[in-house]
C-alpha cells in the first residue's frame, strides 16, 4: 500500500489526519480510550481546535486493528503465492492495491490450496488443454479434438468434454471479474428464503411467520434476519439466500461467451460450464458469503441495540450513599429482606410472611416497622418479580414516610449464584445475596450491575444468536466507560468494579482492594503508587477516574488529573485563595484567565475542563432519581382491558418498538409503528430505558401473556 496506515483510517472514517496519527501513538503507547477523550484533547484536537470524542476515538482503534489485520493476511497471501512462483508483477501490483478484504480473497482464490475437486482431477488427467480450446471457442468439431484425450481414465468423449467442463466452471467461479459482477447482482438482488422443514411444522410454531417466507435481503431488518437464522440453527426452517438463477448465467454468459466470433459447439459446452459453475460453485460461495455478511450486519446493528441500552441501564439514576431496606419478594418462601448501610454493607437480614397467616402478616407488619426505627432507613427497595406488586402494596399500608422504589429483578438471581456474590456473602444463601443485589442496585446501579453478566441483565434482542466475542467486547466498551465518565469511590469500590477504571484491570483492581484491607482507607491518590504493580502509566491512566472523599486535597475528589493539579495551584495563588475556596467561590474562578496558563502541554479544552469540574468537583453526572408509582388498578394481565391508560417504564428497547413495564410480571410491548404519531425509523429517538411514560393497552392476549401498548394518546 502506497497511503501509511494513518491515511488509510483518514481516509475512511473522515476525521483529521493530525487527530488520527496523535490517538494512534497515544493508543500504542498503552492509553485507553476514556483517557484520551477526557485527558488528552489537545492531542487528538483538529486545527480548529475540536478534540475527538469517545466514539471517533474508539472508531480510530477499531479500524486501526482491522487495517494491521488486513495487512497480516496480504503479507501472508502474498508469501503463499510467490512460494507457488505465481507471483507476477501484475499480480503483486493488484493484492498490494486493494483495501478490501474480499478482493484481496478474490485474487488469492485460484493460488489457494484445495481440496481435490472434480476440475484438479480433470486437470490430472491431461483434460486441461480441451478445457482452453473450448473457452477459445474457435473450433467447429470438438468431437475430433477430442479424441485426442481418450484414455484408461477418460474412456469416452463424453468423459473428455464432462472434464474439460469441471475445469471451465471453477475457473469462471474463480474468475475475479465474474465474482465481483455476481457479487453485485446478490447485493442488489438476491432474496432471502424460508421454508419449514418437512415434519417440523408443531415443534417449530414459535417460527411459523417463516414457514413460507420471502424477501429482499438488502431490505431485511436485523431482528428478522437473526429470527430466520435462528429458526435455521434449532432445525426448523431452511433458509437460502440469492438472486435469480436465470439473470446470474445471464451475466456470465455476456462476460464468457463470444457472441458473434464463437463457434457453437464451443459456446455450447462453455454455457454449459457456466451453468454448472454458478449452480454448483459460485452461487453456493457468494450465499455463504452473503450469508455471513449480512449476519454480521445483523450482529452489528443488535449489539449496537444491546450496547446503547446497557449504556442508558448503567446510567440510570442512583438513590445514592443512603440506608435501604430491600425484599426479594415471594409467596410460598416468604419474602427475604435485608438493611444496607449507606455503603451498601450488610446490616441484617430475615424472612417476611405475608400470604400465610394472619399472624404472620402481623408479625412482618412490626417488623418492619422495627428494622426501619432501627437502622435509620432511608429509603425501600422492592423486587419488581412475582408478587412485588403485592409486597409494594403491604408497604404502603405501613405509612413508613420513606420513599419506595420498585426495583428491576433481572439479573439478580444471576448474581446470587455467582463467584463474586460467593466471595462477598459465602455465610449467607442465594436469596439473601438477592435482596442484597437488589437493594444495592437502587443505591448505585452501575457499581452493582457490573457484576452480571450483561446478557441477563434483560436488555437488548438476540444477544444469543450474535456473535459472542464481538458482544463481550462491545459491553466491555460499554461499561468500561460508564464507569469511567461516573468515576469510582477508591475507598468503597468493589475489584469488580475496579476493573473497569482505565489502565488497571482485575490484576491491579484486586491489588488495591488488598491494600485497602491491610493500610485501611486511601488518603490521597499519590497512595496508589504503593500499590503492587501499580506502575507510573497505569497511575497516569487511573488517578483521574478515582475519587477519595474527605481527602486532605479537594482535587483528589475530583476529575481533575493529579498531573494537573499544579495548574490549579496557580490559579489559587494568583486570585489569592487556597484551591477550597476557589471550589466554593465563584467569584473567585470568574477573576481567572484560562487563556494565561496555556503551555505547550496544557491547552485551553483542558482549563475549561478544570475550572468546570472545580465548579461541581467529582459531581455524579447521572440524573436524579424520582419515585414512580404503578397504576393501584393493575398488578396481573387479568387486570388490564383495552383502552386502559396506564404509566410505565420503559425497560427494553430493540429494533421493532419498546418493551414497557406497566406494574403487571410481563411487560408490554409498543410496536415501531405505535410510537409516536409520526414515522418512527429508530425506537432510540422516541425512547430511552428506564423513561416513565404514558400508554394505551390496545390488546391484551392472557393465553400467550402477550400486552400490545401505544403511546399514540
Amino acid at each position: 500500500m502506497t497511503q501509511s496506515v494513518e491515511q488509510r483510517i483518514t481516509t475512511r472514517l473522515g476525521l483529521n489526519s493530525r487527530s488520527v496519527a496523535a490517538t494512534i501513538e497515544l493508543l500504542n503507547g498503552g492509553s485507553t480510550v476514556p483517557f484520551i477523550a477526557r485527558y488528552r484533547k489537545e492531542a487528538t484536537a483538529s486545527a480548529n481546535g475540536t478534540p475527538l470524542d469517545e466514539v471517533q476515538i474508539g472508531q480510530i482503534k477499531d479500524t486501526y486493528q482491522k487495517i494491521l489485520d488486513l495487512d497480516k493476511r496480504r503479507e501472508g497471501i502474498l508469501k503463499s503465492i510467490d512460494e507457488q512462483g505465481k507471483l507476477t508483477t501484475d499480480l503483486r501490483r493488484k493484492l498490494e492495491a486493494t483495501d478490501s478484504i474480499t478482493d484481496l480473497e478474490d485474487l488469492y482464490l485460484p493460488y489457494r490450496q484445495k481440496r481435490k475437486t472434480r476440475a484438479t482431477i480433470a486437470v490430472e488427467r491431461g483434460l486441461e488443454p480441451l478445457a482452453t480450446i473450448i473457452f477459445a471457442q474457435r473450433e467447429t468439431s470438438l468431437e475430433r479434438i477430442s479424441q485426442r484425450y481418450i484414455s484408461d481414465a477418460v474412456p469416452t468423449i463424453a468423459d473428455a468434454l464432462q472434464g474439460a467442463r469441471d475445469i471451465l466452471a471453477e475457473r469462471i467461479s474463480e474468475d475475479v471479474e465474474a465474482r465481483q459482477r455476481i457479487r453485485n447482482l446478490f447485493e442488489r438482488e438476491a432474496i432471502i428464503r424460508a421454508t419449514v422443514k418437512k415434519g417440523k411444522e408443531t415443534d417449530g410454531e414459535k417460527f411459523k411467520d417463516y414457514f413460507d417466507f420471502a424477501e429482499p435481503l438488502r431490505r431485511v431488518p436485523s431482528h428478522r434476519l437473526l429470527a430466520l437464522r435462528r429458526g435455521e440453527t434449532e432445525g426448523f426452517l431452511l433458509v437460502s439466500i440469492g438472486p435469480d438463477e436465470g439473470a446470474a448465467t445471464e451475466r456470465l454468459e455476456r462476460q464468457f461467451v463470444a457472441e458473434r466470433s464463437g463457434k457453437p459447439v464451443c459456446k455450447e459446452q462453455l454455457s454449459l460450464a457456466i451453468r454448472d459453475g454458478y449452480k454448483r460453485l459460485l452461487k453456493p460461495s457468494l450465499e455463504t458469503e452473503f450469508a455471513n455478511t449480512s449476519k454480521n450486519k445483523a450482529d452489528i446493528d443488535a449489539i449496537q441495540i444491546f450496547a446503547d441500552n446497557l449504556r442508558q441501564l448503567l446510567l440510570s439514576p442512583p438513590l445514592g450513599q443512603k440506608r435501604v431496606l430491600a425484599i426479594d419478594p415471594g409467596y410460598r418462601t416468604g419474602c427475604k429482606t435485608v438493611c444496607l448501610d449507606a455503603q451498601g454493607n450488610l446490616l441484617t437480614d430475615t424472612v417476611l410472611y405475608l400470604a400465610h397467616s394472619e399472624a404472620q402478616r402481623q408479625q412482618a407488619i412490626q417488623t418492619v416497622q422495627k428494622l426501619v426505627s432501627q437502622y435509620a432507613i432511608d429509603a425501600i427497595a422492592i423486587g419488581n418479580g412475582t408478587a412485588g406488586r403485592e409486597t409494594e402494596e403491604f408497604v404502603q399500608t405501613l405509612n413508613l414516610d420513606k420513599p419506595i422504589f420498585m426495583v428491576s429483578e433481572q439479573g439478580a438471581s444471576i448474581y446470587s449464584a455467582s463467584e463474586v456474590a460467593r466471595e462477598e456473602f459465602p455465610d449467607r444463601d442465594v436469596t439473601v445475596r438477592g435482596a442484597i443485589s437488589i437493594g444495592r442496585r437502587l443505591m448505585d446501579p452501575l457499581a452493582e450491575l457490573v457484576k452480571i453478566d450483561p446478557k441477563s441483565i434483560g436488555v437488548g434482542q438476540y444477544q444469543h444468536d450474535v456473535d459472542q466475542t464481538d458482544l463481550r467486547n462491545s459491553l466491555d466498551t460499554v461499561i468500561e466507560s460508564c464507569v469511567n465518565q461516573v468515576g469510582v469511590s477508591l475507598n468503597t469500590a468493589s475489584a469488580y468494579l475496579l476493573r473497569y477504571v482505565s489502565g488497571l484491570g482485575p490484576q491491579l483492581a484486586g491489588n488495591i482492594v488488598a491494600y485497602r484491607a491491610e493500610n485501611g482507607a486511601f488518603t490521597s491518590r499519590d497512595q496508589l503508587k504503593k500499590v503492587p504493580r501499580l506502575g507510573p502509566k497505569a497511575f497516569e491512566q487511573c488517578a483521574g477516574f478515582l475519587r477519595i472523599e474527605g481527602a486532605k486535597n479537594p482535587l483528589d475528589n475530583s476529575a481533575v488529573h493529579p498531573e494537573r493539579y499544579a495548574v490549579v495551584e496557580r490559579m489559587a495563588v494568583d486570585v489569592g485563595s487556597r484551591i477550597d475556596d476557589l471550589i466554593h467561590r465563584p467569584e473567585l474562578r470568574q477573576q481567572i484567565n484560562v487563556e494565561k496558563y496555556v503551555t505547550s502541554a496544557v491547552g485551553l479544552p483542558t482549563l475549561r475542563d478544570i475550572l468546570a469540574e472545580l465548579a461541581k468537583p467529582g459531581r455524579d453526572p447521572r440524573e436524579q432519581l424520582s419515585v414512580f408509582e404503578y397504576d393501584a388498578r393493575v398488578r396481573s394481565i387479568d387486570d388490564l382491558h383495552e383502552g386502559m391508560l396506564l404509566s410505565g417504564v420503559v425497560t427494553n428497547i430493540t429494533a421493532f418498538g419498546a418493551f414497557v413495564d406497566i406494574g403487571v410480571k410481563q411487560d408490554g410491548l409498543v410496536h415501531v409503528s405505535q410510537l409516536a404519531n409520526h414515522f418512527v425509523s429508530d425506537p432510540k429517538t422516541i425512547v430511552k430505558v428506564y423513561q416513565k411514560v404514558n400508554v394505551k393497552v390496545m390488546e391484551v392476549d392472557k393465553a400467550r401473556k402477550r400486552i400490545a401498548l401505544s403511546m399514540k394518546i
